[in-house]
This record gives C-alpha cells, sequence and structure tokens, in this order.
C-alpha cells in the first residue's frame, strides 16, 4: 500500500494518505483557476486511499460554491489548499500539498476549453529561481 505525507504551508495541518490515487487530473476550468490563482489546479483522485489528519485538523476549513459541487478544503491560518473528502467516497488531493515524491504523471488535462488566455503564449523565459 502507498503512502503519502503532506503538510500546509505553515505547518500546522499535516496528514498522510494511506493507498494508492486513481487519477491525476489538471483542471483549467473557471473555477480551478479562481481558487487556485493559477492556469489550473493539479488535484490527485483516489475512491479508495484513506486520509488520517496527523495534526491541524481543526484548522481545516471548506468552502463549497453555491450551486456546484465545486469545493476547496484549505488551512484557515495560511490558505494552503488540502485534501477534501466532501464528494462522498472520493479523496480529492492537492499535488502540490504533498510532501513525499509523486511518481504519477497527470492522466489528462480536463476543462481545457476553459484554459486561461495566456496559457502557452510565446516562447517564455525560464530561471531557475527569482530573476533579478
Amino acid at each position: 500500500m502507498t503512502k503519502h505525507a503532506g503538510s500546509c504551508l505553515c505547518g500546522i495541518v499535516k496528514f498522510k494518505v494511506h493507498g494508492d490515487f486513481d487519477s491525476f487530473y489538471l483542471c483549467h476550468c473557471k473555477h480551478c483557476q479562481k481558487d487556485t490563482g493559477s492556469a489550473h489546479a493539479a488535484n490527485l483522485f483516489s475512491q479508495s486511499a484513506k486520509l488520517v489528519w496527523r495534526s491541524g485538523a481543526d484548522a481545516v476549513t471548506t468552502f463549497t460554491l453555491p450551486g456546484t459541487s465545486h469545493n476547496k478544503s484549505f488551512c484557515k491560518l495560511c490558505g494552503s489548499a488540502l485534501p477534501s473528502t466532501q464528494i462522498p467516497g472520493l479523496l480529492v488531493v492537492p499535488a502540490g500539498c504533498l510532501d513525499t515524491e509523486l511518481s504519477m504523471a497527470p492522466t489528462a488535462h480536463i476543462f481545457s476549453s476553459s484554459k486561461a488566455d495566456w496559457e502557452g503564449l510565446g516562447d517564455v523565459p525560464e530561471f531557475e529561481a527569482l530573476p533579478e
């Protein structure tokens, strides 16, 4: 059985995931763009893995967008995205909150018709750190 560990940015919330992920989607829908502030969300999905909060469970809160099934769990202190179990039988883990290595490649880009207009435009320079 695969085990993964993760945490929030401030370190108050820590968790473990016991089990395997079924899929890894890069979601380009407008809701994910808004709640990540980026071009897409990167979420791992599992119908069988189990989530165990190691610390800070009381600092985890969830927002569900009214009229949708779109939700986001996050740390109340630092705002980091955290695992969600809001949809019965489904664990959703933001890939960026994992502290352990993830060898799984993304399964697919989803809601690609909603990609941000600026995503993938031009030949953009790449830096290993913040440029001076």
